[in-house]
């Protein structure tokens, strides 16, 4: 029961933190995925389809900026 509690506790401390992240303007997110665009033509886009490479890549780099991650892109 302990080790219930200290998982939920976990879970629910990692979801605070993320949230505490800034949201990226819309005009950032268009950027990188343009970004993300020139790499899936120079690198490929491995097994993912276009859009779920386009997603993963923007993601990261918005973590790498401190940015919160999005769950759908621009069009």
């Amino acid at each position: 029961m302990k080790f219930t509690f200290l998982v939920a506790a976990l879970l629910f401390a990692a979801s605070t933190v993320a949230d505490d992240r800034p949201v990226a303007d819309i005009e950032l997110i268009k950027e990188l995925k343009q970004y993300c665009m020139e790499v899936a033509e120079d690198e490929g886009t491995g097994e993912l389809s276009m859009e779920a490479f386009l997603l993963n890549c923007v993601n990261e780099e918005l973590e790498s900026e401190g940015y919160q991650p999005i769950t759908k892109l621009p069009k």
